[in-house]
């Protein structure tokens, strides 16, 4: 049943995304995750503690965000079927359905795509900003374009397949365990020095939760633009994530441009091996076709799962 109930979430999230009436009223579940890291990293990643209970205090905390989403989705899931009996699949699918980002990840990057179209580089920058942790300031065209791209073919992952994968697999404790996991290295889950032993366990974590998700979403992106290929199977180490390199390598090479290179963070600029070096400079041309290849990946997701529905 676990088929149906994600192409229902698929159908929903890909139709009307996250209402933004929805989130004027009640947010969205993931904010429910970033607020509680949020009064746990206050309160247990002073600076003056050392860094080996700082490290511990985020297991404890990944340990608590995990249980409670994972609880949270059994519960909905046994009262669904408690009190709806047959129909406790819909239930269970609109529960499913705001752990997938299809929808507001192409609304975001087509925000980006649309003002870098008609040559509007303030407000290109302006809309990037809101989907990427660099400085955007002082990019021109190729900077936005190429910033644009790598994070969505990354969000290709932890946005639409990571989540549908754990959906299948393990229902709705699995999306929503993913989603607190995924949240909790997306807040703490960096190098720098304040959030390198509070942040540990989620960013491993999360490596471990995205390792197969990864590399179906390359593959996926690889049949929806064959030409990445080559580049994914030479180029997805070259990132520094062990996961991020399959989808953007198999998006560079789809494209034939060259990603990766380096990003300035907080005014300090952190060099990057490039992915698929001798490829074009990123154009807003390439953006467009981007989210094209992204939309052909997501049907692709979506025949799969309808064809193991279809099966059983």
């Amino acid at each position: 049943m676990a088929d149906p109930i994600a192409l229902t979430a698929l159908a929903l999230d890909a139709t009307i995304g996250w209402p933004n009436a929805l989130y004027v009223r009640i947010g969205h579940p993931v904010g429910a995750f970033a607020r509680l890291i949020d009064k746990a990293e206050w309160r247990w990643n002073r600076a003056t503690t050392p860094a080996a209970t700082r490290r511990a205090s985020g297991i404890l905390l990944l340990l608590i965000l995990v249980a409670l989403a994972a609880a949270g989705g059994w519960a909905i899931e046994r009262v669904a079927h408690a009190f709806v009996g047959r129909w406790a699949w819909i239930v269970i699918a609109i529960a499913a359905w705001p752990g997938l980002a299809q929808r507001s990840l192409f609304d975001h990057v087509r925000a980006v795509a649309r003002p870098l179209a008609s040559g509007d580089l303030v407000e290109a920058r302006r809309k990037l900003a809101r989907i990427v942790g660099r400085d955007t300031e002082t990019l021109d065209e190729a900077g936005i374009a190429r910033a644009a791209i790598e994070s969505l073919a990354e969000s290709v992952c932890d946005g639409v397949i990571a989540p549908l994968f754990w959906l299948l697999l393990l229902g709705l404790p699995g999306l929503w365990a993913f989603k607190a996991i995924s949240t909790a290295d997306s807040l703490i889950g960096h190098k720098e020095m304040r959030w390198r032993a509070f942040g540990w366990a989620a960013a491993r974590t999360d490596d471990l939760a995205n390792w197969i998700p990864a590399r179906l979403s390359g593959l996926l992106l690889c049949l929806a633009a064959p030409g990445g290929w080559r580049t994914m199977a030479r180029d997805h180490a070259a990132h520094a994530s062990p996961n991020g390199g399959w989808p953007e390598s198999a998006m560079a090479g789809a494209l034939g441009i060259a990603l990766g290179g380096g990003a300035t963070y907080d005014g300090v600029m952190h060099p990057k091996p490039w992915i698929n070096a001798e490829g074009r400079t990123a154009s807003s041309p390439d953006l467009a076709n981007a989210l094209r290849i992204y939309v052909r990946a997501c049907a692709l997701a979506w025949v799969i799962v309808g064809g193991f529905a279809w099966a059983l």
